[in-house]
């Protein structure tokens, strides 16, 4: 009996000790790579949702851009694949691979352009146009089957990108249970798909007709069964902007692990945790031989060194930092630098800075003013009524009450009417973000609004040049925090921003 207990015992801490244990990451695989097809850059949104994956701490992964050398072999150690890939076809036997594997019981993560493409029988037809393939044998049925959607050539399209909210339709799947039942995003909404019966849909958006869409719910994600192997597919992911949004990534780490293993153990706010991770670190540029100048001034208020990175991986321009106006503003300012960016906050300018940094601006070179700095110089008139063209109010002024912010504010930032195609804001379309909102600001009426949002806790203006046609200022607000700085959409905004203040777009 005693040596029973014993063994019961030993049985017992056993499986306690499994309990503490963390659980051992699942495999991944990501097929992407090999694709000229112009709108899905794959070689930036696969190290993100690489990143993104590592991020959670649930999953190890591998990536190959070589997805024709697939084999059963190949595939064998892996739970999971992650489908980001819009090129030519693999050969039967790499296809075949594929199809085995999920089939077997493991899993498939489909996003976005996957959805359509060579993979679904297109090819390059006249002036590189990718075009519907008429050669026989150029579709791959079981790849539709895997992915429960077909497409019929003259139907394939979305609406024009914009901000829209996604509805969770189905609340008690695994990889929705617990989350948020509504939530935005700024992407591309396929429609006029054919879906197959038998998918279970997780997510519909409205297709606005004033957008160019069908004017009904359209289905968003949805899981699919292929013989014993289980397959998520999402159309949102267009690029890391639109992946940026911490929902969409929660919804994607979730069905991984789903695909993985039919369970899903990460919480219902898991992107949240891994959103500012995702973004790549960027890798060092070695400039071009003209590339923009500019000097980069903090001080007077607090931030985060996230912001730094807001400037790194540029060939086209180089940065410094100068940590104070008296660092920055020095005789040779004027001719060691093209661009100011201000991320300083201070209301006073010394005499001798006023006239170095007057000299630059008056001389075509171009400013950059980012978030707080709006407050900066406002003991100066000439500066926030005629270069600036606005001015955040620190304390009550005469008649003008003092300005109000509030923090972590989910806002749309839209480009203004007729303004899409300006190049500081081209390619933007809407930024989807939580940033600091600033209400009761005074904005002059000759400013050129870029950017604006119908948040009731902002003013309506969010980016502008300022007043004076002659002098190449633009004020940015967003910018707060590391949510901020690590957003795609705002990254290429400020240098959008710094490139065409210095002339070069």
């Amino acid at each position: 009996m005693h040596r029973q207990h014993s063994i019961g015992l030993a049985i017992a801490f056993s499986l306690l000790l499994a309990a503490m244990l963390p659980a051992a990451p699942l495999r991944v695989l990501i097929i992407t790579g090999d694709s000229d097809y112009p709108n899905h850059d794959w070689r930036t949104t696969t190290p993100f949702l690489q990143n993104a994956l590592l991020g959670s701490g649930r999953f190890d992964v591998r990536v190959t851009e070589e997805p024709r050398g697939l084999t059963p072999g190949a595939l064998a150690g892996y739970d999971a694949v992650l489908l980001n890939y819009n090129g030519p076809r693999w050969g039967a036997l790499a296809e075949k691979a594929l199809e085995d594997f999920v089939r077997s019981g493991k899993g498939m993560v489909a996003l976005h352009g996957v959805s359509y493409g060579p993979l679904m029988g297109m090819e390059k037809g006249p002036k590189d146009r990718w075009v519907r393939s008429e050669k026989k044998g150029a579709d791959w049925p079981p790849y539709k089957a895997m992915l429960g959607v077909d497409w019929e050539p003259a139907n394939i399209g979305h609406a024009a990108r914009h901000a829209f909210p996604v509805k969770l339709v189905e609340r008690e799947h695994p990889i929705t249970r617990g989350m948020e039942p509504e939530f935005t995003v700024n992407d591309e909404l396929y429609h006029k798909m054919s879906h197959r019966p038998g998918i279970r849909v997780l997510a519909a958006a409205f297709d606005d007709p004033a957008k160019g869409g069908t004017g009904q719910d359209e289905p968003i994600a949805w899981t699919v069964a292929f013989g014993k192997g289980r397959v998520f597919h999402c159309t949102l992911g267009h690029d890391t902007s639109a992946m940026y949004q911490p929902e969409f990534l929660t919804l994607f780490l979730r069905a991984t692990e789903w695909a993985a293993t039919g369970g899903v153990t990460l919480g219902p706010r898991a992107g949240a945790t891994v959103a500012q991770a995702s973004v790549p670190v960027a890798q060092a540029a070695v400039p071009v031989r003209d590339a923009v100048r500019v000097l980069v001034v903090t001080g007077g208020h607090a931030y985060e060194p996230s912001f730094y990175t807001v400037f790194e991986g540029h060939k086209d321009m180089v940065w410094t930092h100068a940590a104070s106006q008296k660092e920055a503003f020095r005789p040779k300012f004027l001719e060691r630098f093209d661009v100011l960016v201000l991320y300083d906050m201070a209301e006073d300018l010394a005499d001798l800075e006023k006239k170095t940094l007057e000299a630059f601006v008056k001389s075509g070179k171009g400013v950059v003013s980012l978030h707080h700095a709006i407050i900066d110089y406002t003991n100066w008139p000439w500066w926030w009524q005629e270069v600036i063209g606005g001015k955040y109010f620190a304390k009550p002024v005469g008649e003008h009450a003092a300005s109000q912010f509030k923090d972590d504010v989910p806002m749309v930032i839209r480009p203004a009417q007729g303004m899409a195609n300006h190049p500081v804001v081209r390619g933007l379309g809407e930024i989807v973000i939580e940033d600091e909102a600033y209400k009761g600001m005074w904005h002059s009426p000759r400013i050129k609004v870029l950017m604006e949002t119908d948040s009731p806790l902002n003013d309506r203006p969010v980016v502008y040049l300022g007043p004076n046609e002659k002098l190449r200022v633009v004020y940015i607000q967003l910018g707060h925090g590391p949510s901020a700085h690590r957003h795609p959409g705002y990254r290429k905004l400020v240098h959008n921003a710094i490139l065409w203040s210095a002339g070069k777009l």
